[in-house]
């Protein structure tokens, strides 16, 4: 792994990457989905280049280096999109918040705005990096109470669909001809380190892990592994294009999320919640949106299925069970 740098970087020496570097540059990556890729393309022997606004040296837990971006404009970070293997997005103000005015406002521009930037930067690559993996959403789809959602379905209704229209829109305006574009409509991903699995499980301990409302909104799921098998695949698999749903096959209600994650932390009883009690105490105590909770969607990864993606956690109980057992 390089750790030379530009100024701006973590270090001040010039960059000087190799035409046959195997690089993926993660624009966003600093955080739990990002760190968790970042983690298993090195493990690959990938040489990974994370742009973020908060650059830090690397280490032994974190091999890879930061680039300081600003996630809205370009400079001298382009560099490291010259002769890379790929450019990987996952750039984007986080969704876990109360839902004011300004948060909505960045939610969308921090996509929109970040994407276009990185379109800019690979119109000025000498050589460009062959594939653009683009993380999108699989509230793309909306709330839809019982539907069952996939590629073929419709958007819905609200912030989270506007959002991920514009977010795919602004990605093929900006990807450049000749370069392959993936979009990777995520659900709820579960991992070890962070994400929201960490507060839910939390919540569980405490007794507190019951149904939710009704409890009957769906919750598509993802364990991180299989999340970092589908952004490896669309980089290396030349076949993959467009837009694909990346989630496990087999949603859940939330009663029953909630009711396995107990079971395998070995928690006889969750108390339920009512759905007063959530919009009260989700932005006072927890500081996010209440509707995160109260709604949901069932999604299906058709065309990853269609295409012989074959998962290592299909199934809720496995993966939590995976995530949960001490190590």
């Amino acid at each position: 792994m390089r750790d030379d740098a530009t100024e701006g970087h973590v270090g001040h020496t010039p960059l000087a990457w190799g035409m046959d570097d195997k690089r993926v540059v993660i624009a966003g990556g600093s955080g739990f989905l990002g760190t968790s890729l970042a983690r298993h393309l090195t493990d690959l022997r990938y040489s990974v280049v994370v742009l973020t606004r908060r650059p830090k040296a690397p280490d032994a837990q974190r091999p890879w280096l930061d680039v300081a971006w600003d996630g809205r404009t370009v400079g001298s970070w382009a560099e490291t999109l010259d002769g890379a293997s790929a450019i990987v997005n996952l750039a984007g103000r986080t969704v876990d918040c109360v839902k004011t005015p300004d948060h909505c406002d960045e939610i969308l521009r921090s996509r929109v705005e970040s994407t276009l930037a990185i379109g800019k930067a690979l119109d000025s690559a000498g050589s460009r990096p062959p594939v653009w993996v683009q993380m999108s959403t699989a509230h793309a789809y909306g709330d839809p109470p019982e539907a069952v959602c996939t590629e073929d379905s419709p958007f819905g209704y609200g912030l989270a669909p506007d959002v991920a229209r514009a977010w795919e829109q602004a990605f093929e305006q900006a990807r450049p001809d000749g370069t392959r574009g993936v979009a990777l409509r995520t659900s709820f991903v579960v991992g070890r380190g962070g994400g929201a699995l960490s507060r839910l499980s939390l919540v569980a301990k405490l007794g507190l892990g019951g149904a939710i409302g009704t409890g009957r909104q769906g919750m598509s799921w993802l364990h991180e592994r299989d999340m970092n098998r589908m952004f490896q695949r669309a980089i290396e698999d030349p076949t993959m294009n467009g837009a694909y749903i990346a989630s496990a096959p087999h949603p859940v209600s939330q009663a029953e999320f909630m009711r396995t994650l107990r079971k395998s932390l070995g928690v006889p009883i969750g108390l339920p919640a009512t759905e007063w009690m959530v919009r009260l105490g989700a932005p006072l105590v927890l500081k996010t949106d209440p509707e995160l909770a109260l709604y949901g969607r069932y999604v299906e990864p058709k065309r990853l299925l269609d295409e012989g993606f074959e998962f290592e956690f299909p199934h809720l109980t496995g993966a939590l069970n995976d995530l949960t057992a001490a190590k």
